[in-house]
């Protein structure tokens, strides 16, 4: 089962190839929250609502899939060096880890993934690299415009899969499903130095359109491009799911809700769980007005936004004292 939003039509459910409005729900977080309470799950609430009206997916224009009342409740994280990648770098990784004394923050990271990242069932792994994107109001819907700062020296795509939940009235994060995410970041700021990579993730982002209810495909498999001016300039495969992976997403998971910050009842977070796929470290360099397309068939229709940049500034940013 899949849920969308979709302008003018409100919380559309697709089950196959048939997608129908859901009767009697303003939203998603409705849904969820509905479900929660009932302490059954998204389908049974599905089923108790009923289906309306056919919808084309192709022909309509997206909200997100699920957003927050108070989009300061909303929260955009992630989770970096999760994935393997293509067996050529994963071979080059691999040479790379015989010398342990001459390896970078990252390339230790990731070998604390490969060696720790997927603990037996009820255990602790190694725990991931983490960061912070912002809150809802840095969300941005699919077919809308990425844009980066007037500051920014860079707006690169990161092609994800994002877990959504739900912080239930207990403190216990119910998992929604999983979207396709674009987890915008700034690489030419990261490149610099790596204790920027935190000023690189503050960046608006964008997930869905669909959101895939259920269990996540062990592999999958689609593709990542840019578009400019109606013509394909780059694109290579996007592989994900935990056969291409370090962790397991019940290591990741873990790793962010056990703070308690994180598990505030009501609150809705969106968790990108890291990709090996940029058009970046192709030698890429985005323009504005060029267009991100992510596509994975498990997930429906495609994840599709533009990139602008904001005017550039010379001005500080000045506090005024009360």
């Amino acid at each position: 089962m899949h849920l969308s939003t979709v302008k003018g039509a409100g919380v559309v459910v697709r089950q196959g190839t048939d997608a129908r409005t859901l009767r009697n729900t303003a939203s998603v977080y409705d849904l969820a929250s509905a479900a929660i309470r009932a302490g059954h799950s998204l389908a049974a609430e599905v089923a108790a609502r009923g289906l309306g009206e056919t919808v084309d997916l192709t022909r309509v224009a997206f909200d997100l899939p699920v957003s927050h009342p108070d989009p300061a409740h909303l929260h955009l994280t992630g989770t970096g060096l999760t994935h393997l990648g293509s067996a050529s770098a994963r071979d080059a990784m691999h040479a790379k880890l015989e010398g342990a004394e001459s390896l970078t923050d990252s390339m230790k990271m990731f070998r604390m993934g490969l060696e720790g990242g997927r603990p037996k069932a009820g255990e602790i792994g190694a725990q991931p690299e983490w960061f912070y994107k912002g809150n809802g109001y840095a969300a941005v819907a699919p077919g809308a415009a990425l844009e980066a700062p007037g500051f920014a020296e860079d707006g690169g795509e990161e092609p994800e899969i994002a877990g959504i939940y739900l912080i239930g009235p207990t403190g216990t994060p119910h998992r929604i499903g999983w979207a396709l995410g674009n987890e915008f970041s700034d690489h030419v700021t990261e490149r610099v130095n790596y204790l920027w990579l935190a000023h690189s993730k503050l960046r608006v982002a964008s997930y869905g359109p669909e959101i895939l209810v259920g269990d996540l495909p062990s592999d999958l498999r689609g593709s990542s491009r840019i578009l400019r001016d109606g013509k394909t300039i780059w694109e290579k495969p996007f592989l994900s799911g935990e056969a291409n992976m370090s962790h397991s997403f019940a290591n990741l998971e873990h790793h962010h809700f056990k703070y308690p910050i994180f598990r505030q009842p009501g609150d809705l977070h969106v968790h990108y769980f890291g990709t090996a796929t940029l058009s970046f470290a192709d030698g890429i360099r985005t323009e504005a007005g060029d267009t991100f397309e992510i596509e994975v068939a498990d997930f429906g229709q495609p994840l599709r936004n533009t990139l602008t940049f904001a005017p550039k500034t010379q001005d500080a940013t000045r506090v005024h004292p009360l």
